[in-house]
């Protein structure tokens, strides 16, 4: 074999590598938010503690896949689309990364929110996780297979998280309008639905990269989103 099979081989075989660690690190972040979102619809307080607990798992896989890369540009110096795909995957970990950092976040405010007597439900908090759990399963499942067609649809999906996280908005203030009492615990529930918005953000994030990975196309710079919270606010309503 020569050396420069020798060196395309093991460049493919650490290529391989790097995507099974991200693919495991997504698996890890699924898990966190899946637990953090049992913490605040079902008030579990262990499931929270096992979702914070994860955390320092997430951020050590970070670490250990930046320092993969770095050794694979160092060493194999790699270009066009090899370059590609190991640039891509580094922001596809930042992105995983943050959305365990959110999840965990969410997971901490449950503790808080068990606290509280709700005089309503968390039905539409629970649609809304449930939605960005399947979207950010998606988009782990387009990283695994390598498939920009689930990038794209994962990367569409994020207008019906931002529409479902607006009307969250407007029904957790109308209640603190309502009710004084429900100010805190409506206030902690904004910053559970903001971190889910979040969530979805860094999910479509990854859904780019991997598109880009894929076909080396970029996406349209203007994603599919919903109606801005403020201008829903603050936009009166149609006569009747």
């Amino acid at each position: 074999m020569s050396e420069a099979m020798h060196i395309s081989s093991t460049f493919a075989q650490e290529l391989a590598q790097l995507r099974d660690m991200i693919v495991r690190m997504g698996g890890m972040v699924e898990n966190q938010l899946a637990l953090a979102a049992q913490a605040v619809v079902d008030s579990d307080s262990s499931a929270s503690s096992r979702a914070v607990e994860q955390d320092p798992a997430v951020d050590a896989l970070e670490r250990e896949i930046e320092q993969l890369v770095i050794r694979m540009i160092a060493l194999r110096q790699p270009v066009a689309n090899d370059l590609r795909q190991v640039i891509a995957a580094l922001k596809m970990t930042s992105d995983l990364e943050r959305i365990g950092d959110y999840a965990a976040n969410v997971a901490k405010r449950s503790v808080v929110l068990a606290q509280f007597s709700l005089p309503f439900t968390l039905t539409g908090l629970a649609s809304m996780a449930r939605l960005v759990q399947e979207n950010l399963r998606l988009t782990v499942d387009a990283i695994s297979s390598d498939d920009s067609d689930k990038a794209l649809q994962a990367w569409r999906s994020d207008e019906a998280i931002d529409n479902l996280y607006n009307s969250i908005f407007r029904e957790l203030v109308t209640y603190m309008m309502e009710d004084a009492r429900s100010i805190t615990p409506c206030t902690h529930l904004l910053f559970v639905a903001k971190n889910l918005e979040r969530i979805g953000d860094h999910a479509t994030n990854i859904a780019e990269n991997v598109y880009y990975a894929v076909t080396g196309d970029v996406l349209p710079e203007g994603r599919p989103k919903g109606e801005s919270t403020a201008s829903a606010i603050i936009r009166p309503a149609a006569a009747v």
